[in-house]
């Protein structure tokens, strides 16, 4: 596999968590006072964390979200709903407090982050801005690679970046989300390329498009595809399918979960743009798959592929949509909870309890 420069380094030092620790904190929870495996996937959850944080005691967790915000150039082709402006609009939202990723965000104590990586517009500085725009939004996709191999390595060590200021804020859990009007439409081309599945069983109706817009989108990323990859002998690198039909922000959120996994971060994956970005990082390097969580399975139909192509189970099923890191954090006080039983219940030994006979 063809490695970007700046990949290189981050991918050579990314380890899975440890085999052992998983078993030990299996072992664990078989000796608590309950009929072996009656929590369900709170079981898996928990061992999972317990083996990325590396550590024993019930400690609070220090919980925090990113929302990555670019504009696509395939609007122009009439893919989305709402106009391109809404990008702009919603980040301002984000930044005053209004959107329901803030809402959850101070229900459940969590540092919430927005990063410009593409926008086609300008923000006065805020506590909750990280400015790093790489360009005003990606290029056209049906017309030409959505990113140049410099715009696209930019943004994925911006990606790479915001990682390692997470792993220096010591935040131990993160919730992975976007922004971007046209989006679900590179990612439903990079789920159609990385998959195999075909681009009508990936594609849903997005923001709310109606039958004649989603036929509309289907035709644009048919032909995309075919521009792109159609001539190939063999199935393109991920790193080419994030470039020639991805976003900026979804290489950021690549270069993140990467990163995050090189620091030993759990990721909790959104809906079905950040699972795509998750998916590229998964194809790129498969050993990040311990440290990923989905928050949940969203409506998009492509999201459901992209799960079974990682082989992760979603944590919530709620009907979902939205985006901005919502169904992530929502999935939060799950994973706090499964870490609080795993820390706190007695064992049998402990409270005295007989044992189920074998």
């Amino acid at each position: 596999m063809t490695m970007l420069p700046v990949l290189a380094e981050v991918v050579e030092l990314i380890s899975p968590p440890e085999p052992q620790a998983i078993d030990q904190a299996r072992r664990h929870l078989d000796s608590l006072t309950k009929p072996i495996g009656s929590l369900g996937q709170l079981e898996a959850i928990a061992a999972q964390m317990v083996a990325i944080l590396s550590r024993v005691g019930a400690q609070p967790l220090n919980k925090a979200a990113y929302i990555f915000a670019a504009d696509h150039g395939v609007t122009n082709e009439g893919v989305s709903a709402y106009p391109r402006e809404v990008t702009a609009q919603m980040v301002q939202n984000f930044l005053r407090g209004g959107a329901a990723i803030n809402v959850l965000a101070r229900l459940h104590q969590v540092e919430l982050t927005v990063v410009d990586v593409g926008v086609d517009a300008m923000f006065d500085n805020h506590i909750s801005l990280h400015r790093a725009k790489v360009r005003h939004g990606s290029r056209n996709l049906l017309q030409e690679p959505a990113m140049s191999l410099e715009e696209l390595s930019d943004a994925l060590k911006i990606g790479l970046d915001i990682a390692k200021r997470a792993n220096d804020r010591e935040q131990d859990l993160v919730a992975l989300g976007e922004m971007g009007i046209g989006n679900t439409t590179a990612a439903s081309a990079i789920t159609a390329t990385l998959t195999g599945q075909q681009v009508a069983d990936v594609t849903g109706r997005g923001a709310g498009l109606d039958d004649a817009g989603r036929d509309r989108k289907l035709h644009i990323i048919r032909r995309a595809l075919k521009r792109h990859f159609g001539s190939m002998p063999s199935p393109p690198e991920p790193v080419e399918i994030l470039r020639c039909v991805g976003g900026l922000e979804i290489a950021a959120m690549t270069g993140f979960v990467l990163g995050a996994a090189r620091y030993r971060r759990a990721v909790i994956c959104d809906g079905f743009i950040s699972t795509s970005a998750a998916a590229v990082a998964y194809a790129i390097a498969p050993q990040i798959k311990g440290y990923l969580f989905a928050g949940h399975c969203s409506e998009e139909p492509g999201h459901r592929h992209l799960l079974r192509y990682l082989g992760v189970r979603s944590i919530l099923n709620l009907g979902m949509r939205l985006g901005e890191g919502t169904g992530a954090v929502l999935a939060m006080p799950i994973i706090e909870s499964a870490l609080c039983l795993y820390d706190e219940m007695a064992t049998f030994a402990s409270a005295g309890v007989s044992e189920a006979k074998t």
